[in-house]
């Protein structure tokens, strides 16, 4: 079973805490990140890409030429692919890209990405953390403290932490229930309050 060592904001240790072995300290399946990583990416897509097919592009009802006698190749309409302002071929419609990825695969993704931080002491767990208002330069300051150049930030939801990180482009603030492989994969340090990690344990069976 993991433990790490619990700090203050202004870095000083005020204990220790057991993190969930299923969770923390599972094995690291790295065939994993591949496919959730896809799978999150290929879900957050909009897919509203479209190009008209020859059905869809306005004009070209009337016959263009008569069907003999000119030398060139028949033609029914203007509207048809091979004319300049026709239709696409197999063009790009309107869709979904999400696709199916099992639960247990889901679960153990994000497990072996977490366990994967915490064997290179890339996890800090602070006893707690709040703002009086929300101020940028609180969030700097603590990166700054623990020596931290980018993090994925996880707490409980709060809107002066939210607000104070979301000027920042290498700090990304989410829930426990929010953590991602993506997220945790992206950043170089997870910070992670003491409430926070019990709930993400909690949520992922630990």
């Amino acid at each position: 079973m993991p433990t790490v060592d619990v700090y203050n904001v202004n870095r000083e240790k005020v204990g220790s805490l057991d993190l969930a072995d299923a969770v923390f300290g599972a094995e690291v399946k790295e065939h994993l990140f591949y496919a959730m990583v896809r799978y999150q990416r290929a879900a957050a897509r909009q897919g509203t890409h479209k190009a008209k097919e020859r059905a869809e592009v306005r004009g070209g009802g009337k016959k263009p030429f008569r069907q003999k006698g000119t030398g060139r190749a028949r033609a029914g309409t203007t509207r048809s692919p091979l004319w300049r302002g026709g239709g696409v071929v197999f063009g790009p419609r309107v869709r979904s890209h999400a696709f199916k990825l099992n639960k247990k695969v889901r679960k153990a993704a994000l497990c072996s990405a977490l366990s994967r931080r915490c064997s290179e002491s890339r996890i800090v767990v602070l006893d707690e953390l709040s703002f009086d208002a929300p101020k940028t330069k609180q969030v700097t300051e603590l990166m700054k403290r623990f020596e931290v150049s980018d993090m994925l930030l996880v707490a409980m939801p709060d809107e002066n932490i939210a607000r104070s990180a979301s000027n920042l482009q290498s700090v990304t603030v989410v829930p426990p229930e929010g953590v991602n492989v993506y997220d945790v994969l992206h950043r170089g340090h997870i910070v992670v309050t003491k409430d926070a990690a019990s709930a993400l344990a909690e949520r992922l069976g630990g």
